[in-house]
Formats: C-alpha cells, structure tokens, sequence
C-alpha cells in the first residue's frame, strides 16, 4: 500500500501546525487513515495528537543545558540531532498502518527548508511518495507584493526538494471575500498580480517586486493555490485531490 508523506513547510505564524490539526481531522471524518508527525523539537503546543513526536527523542531544554545554548542556537542543536535519528523516527513511521502520515516541520522554516540534513529527512521519511505543502500566510498575502514575497519563498523551497509541491493558502476565515477572490485570481493570473504591481506606489520594493514575479513566471513556478481554514475545515478536500492525483490518478482512497 502506499503511505504517502506529506511535508508541511512555511514561515513561522504561517498556520503549519494548524493545516495539519486541520488535515487529519478532516481525513478522519470522511473515512481515510491519517497520522501526525511532529518535527519540531521546540514546539511547545499543538493543535493536535502526534502519532510520533521528536519531542520523545530529543528535549529543547536538555539541548541548551547540555551545550550552553540559547533558544536558537539549540533549536539548530536539535534539528540536527533529530536529523541523526531519523532511522528511529522512519521505522516509527514505517511500522504505522495509514494512508497519509502528515509530517510538521519546525516553526523556524531555515531549520528545515536551508539545512542539509532535511535532505535526508525527506528522503528516509518520504520513501517514494512524497509530498511538499507550502503554507501562506493571509495576512502578508493580501498585497501584491507580499504575494511575490511568498512565492519567492515558496520557489526556494520547492527548488530544494524537488517533490511533488502545492502552495496553500491558510487562515483563510481572516479574510474578507473580496480579498480572498483577488487572492485566488492572482495564484493562477501572473499578469492580475503584475497589473496590481504596478497599481502600488513606485519604491524599490516594487521593483523588486516586478523583477521577481517575471522571474518566477519564466520558470513556471509557484503557480497555482489551495485556500484553506483549520478552524471551518475548508479546503482540506481539495489538497486532498492534489495528492490523489498524483500517486492514485486521482482516484479515491477506500474508507476504512
């Protein structure tokens, strides 16, 4: 059977572990198997209940005790122990009976996204189905150039993991509809966001900002969103059918 594994990257505040508090809750309401991962040894809530958490492995406190560390500096500490270990966490993983085994990075993105050893980590952990979301912040995704901003990020990322990838759009109860629509517009209309560029006041951001997006438009990347809500649920279905169409031709999972 295959266990597909998807990785959830973004920015810290970007709504990671709550897309997958959120993803899991829904997989479970209609049916499919689901398990949480949690990666961040720092973390210190989560909206849901990992199947496996590094916190058993490695404690965040014990790092900055042990090598006389501050918050950050032993955040790095542990990221590369946990990346040590990941035989540990991969047999957990692989001894796991589920369809879907959602997979929470580090609250700090450089932790995972620019450091070597998360190669590894989603090579061991993602086995030959593994899936990438990037998670978007509404609030900094609400102006055009915090739009590009977001999918610089986002191609940085996906052009270090080249794996199936899909940007998602969170927190989306905090936006107004109307933002929402232009939102959705731009993701899949480079010249709407250009249009909308070129609307703003002249400043070197904005330049910047132009430059960037016929970069990225070149290239092919980052286009396309998912918008979604933790909070009503919303949207999961849809990153659901992303993933499907990729290992299963879009065909359902069985309900167990």
């Amino acid at each position: 059977m295959k266990k597909v594994c998807v990785f959830v990257v973004g920015p810290a505040g970007s709504g990671k572990s709550y897309f997958v508090g959120g993803m899991l809750e829904w997989m479970r309401r209609v049916g499919y198997e689901a398990v949480a991962v949690n990666l961040d040894p720092g973390a210190e809530f989560l909206p849901y209940e990992p199947e496996i958490d590094v916190r058993e492995f490695v404690s965040l406190r014990d790092v900055m005790a042990e090598y006389g560390l501050g918050p950050n500096g032993a955040q790095i500490v542990a990221c590369d122990i946990v990346a040590s270990q990941i035989g540990e966490v991969a047999a957990a993983v692989d001894g796991v009976d589920t369809d879907y085994v959602l997979i929470d990075t580090p609250g700090q993105m450089e932790l995972f996204a620019f450091r070597t050893a998360s190669e590894m980590v989603v090579e061991r952990l993602g086995g030959d189905f593994p899936f990438m979301v990037f998670t978007m912040d509404p609030m900094l995704a609400r102006t055009p150039s915090g739009f590009v901003s977001l999918l610089l990020l986002s191609a940085s990322v996906h052009t270090r993991f080249y794996v199936p990838f899909l940007n998602v759009l969170t927190k989306v109860d905090l936006l107004s509809d109307e933002d929402l629509d232009r939102i959705a517009t731009w993701s899949t209309d480079y010249m709407a966001v250009m249009d909308d560029l070129l609307r703003e006041r002249p400043t070197m951001s904005r330049e910047m900002s132009i430059e960037t997006l016929k970069s990225l438009q070149g290239l092919g990347i980052g286009a396309g969103l998912v918008a979604t809500s933790a909070q009503m649920l919303f949207g999961f279905e849809d990153v659901y059918a992303k993933v499907q169409d990729v290992y299963y031709g879009g065909e359902d999972l069985e309900a167990r």
